[in-house]
């Protein structure tokens, strides 16, 4: 079935502070119209300006993702925007009226919680997906970072982390598909080496840092309560009572997963590939990664977009097809110069992809046109509502006990004229699901991976014949 864009239902008004920046914002996340997407106003700044989620308005990767439009930044934007992705908002407009979004408990569940409780609202336009069509790897070998993209139906990635210390080791995470988000990686809090707070504090970083909102890991012995009260007075936490149990998290935060920081890592690249402009359907496998390789990949794949919205959609017509003209034959009661579908090369649950082959010796071509032949856009359609009830009768027993008739066709556009030598492919989803005997389907029709045409049709399948 093919898949809405969604939005939220209501505005959310969440308050916190900024992680780096430690000022106040306050936080308003609205719905927005189809094909939107996500973007970012500053309302405290003159004009109120728009920042777009673009991995291209990238213009800072230190301990978190900072973009930038005509000199109007955001920073630390990958935990909202993974929230959003994470929960399939395809459309949002993020009001803040400060420069940074707030960290709130330094994971992205509290935006999720935020989000569930005022819902959703499902929009007219289709959900855009990008479809990986080959393996894509990328890798930064001076700083061990790797990526591979593998076409997969699914958005799943796998995460290797390894920071050669004795608190983390190697850790492993993975999500098999986006769903699995909220549950098992939305509550997953950001991390800091208790070595590295006295430099992002010398270099004014962290100044909304907490252990509330950050797991502190410490992978020395020898630390000092001396160092410990130093550490508190520099980020301003003087009253703060820190304490360590052996090398492990400081003030002993229970890790809600053993694994915690590597989940964080891979929410950390849900929000950064987020930043594509597209959901993805692609099994992505990062090991060691971070900012600066998230975005640079997110960079890789949105070039990788390009690419295939050029080359078209591809099908592999050289393999056995599902149904023959002969199976075709027994399960349409169309024949010469009717029948409009020569092979059936796929059915899903929810799917089908049919083939006709375009030929002068087609009877159509003796007046359409005579010296300039073309395949005419009724029997364009025509064609694809055989595709669509071969989908309607393959649900059925006995399909030859049954007709499928026609009751309305939407929204048909032809974008390009069809001519003898082209092969057409037709595509058709269901649009909602089958009810007393009545088909809905979206349907689009390709010469050469470009579509031709496409259309909105509704047949009804009849039991007629003993």
């Amino acid at each position: 079935m093919a898949e809405k864009q969604r939005t939220l239902k209501s505005a959310v008004h969440l308050q916190g502070v900024g992680l780096h920046t430690g000022e106040k914002v306050n936080l308003e996340i609205c719905p927005a119209p189809d094909n939107h997407g996500y973007k970012f106003q500053r309302i405290d700044l003159e004009g109120q300006p728009i920042i777009k989620a673009d991995c291209d308005l990238v213009v800072a990767t230190d301990r978190g993702t900072t973009l930038e439009y005509k000199g109007a930044r955001v920073y630390t934007t990958e935990h909202i925007l993974a929230a959003l992705y994470g929960c399939q908002v395809d459309n949002a407009l993020i009001k803040l009226d400060g420069p940074e979004v707030p960290i709130m408990d330094g994971s992205s569940l509290l935006f999720v919680n935020a989000f569930e409780a005022v819902g959703y609202e499902d929009q007219n336009a289709e959900r855009d997906y990008f479809e990986l069509t080959e393996n894509i790897p990328w890798e930064d070998v001076e700083k061990g970072i790797e990526f591979l993209a593998v076409p997969d139906t699914n958005y799943r990635i796998t995460v290797m982390v390894d920071y050669k210390s004795p608190v983390l080791g190697t850790q492993h995470a993975s999500m098999y598909n986006i769903n699995e988000f909220n549950k098992e990686i939305a509550a997953c809090r950001t991390f800091v080496f208790l070595r590295e707070l006295e430099f992002l504090a010398t270099n004014n970083l962290i100044k909304g840092g907490d252990l509330d909102n950050a797991i502190v890991l410490v992978d020395r012995m020898d630390v000092s309560q001396e160092e410990l009260n130093r550490l508190a007075k520099l980020l301003g936490k003087e009253d703060l009572k820190i304490s360590i149990d052996g090398i492990g998290v400081l003030n002993s935060t229970k890790l809600q997963y053993e694994n915690e920081p590597a989940r964080h890592k891979l929410l950390d690249i849900v929000g950064d590939l987020a930043l594509v402009g597209k959901p993805i359907k692609a099994h992505i496998l990062g090991a060691r990664p971070g900012h600066s390789g998230n975005v640079r990949f997110a960079k890789v794949l949105k070039e990788q977009i390009k690419k295939q919205e050029k080359e078209g959609k591809k099908f592999d017509l050289t393999k056995e097809p599902l149904y023959n003209i002969n199976d075709i034959e027994r399960m349409l009661p169309h024949r010469f110069p009717f029948l409009m579908v020569d092979k059936i090369m796929e059915i899903q649950e929810e799917s089908i992809i049919g083939v006709k082959n375009i030929t002068m010796n087609e009877p159509i071509f003796t007046g359409h046109f005579p010296g300039n032949p073309v395949f005419p856009g009724v029997l364009q359609i025509e064609a694809m509502a055989q595709v669509g009830g071969i989908f309607a009768l393959s649900k059925v027993e006995d399909p030859h006990l049954y007709s499928t008739y026609f009751m309305k066709i939407d929204n048909v556009k032809f974008k390009q004229k069809v001519i003898p030598g082209d092969t057409i492919v037709f595509e058709l989803s269901l649009l909602s699901p089958i009810r007393r005997g009545l088909v809905e389907m979206g349907g689009k029709a390709y010469v050469n991976g470009k579509m031709v045409m496409e259309a909105e049709m509704l047949a009804q399948v009849i039991k007629d014949k003993e």
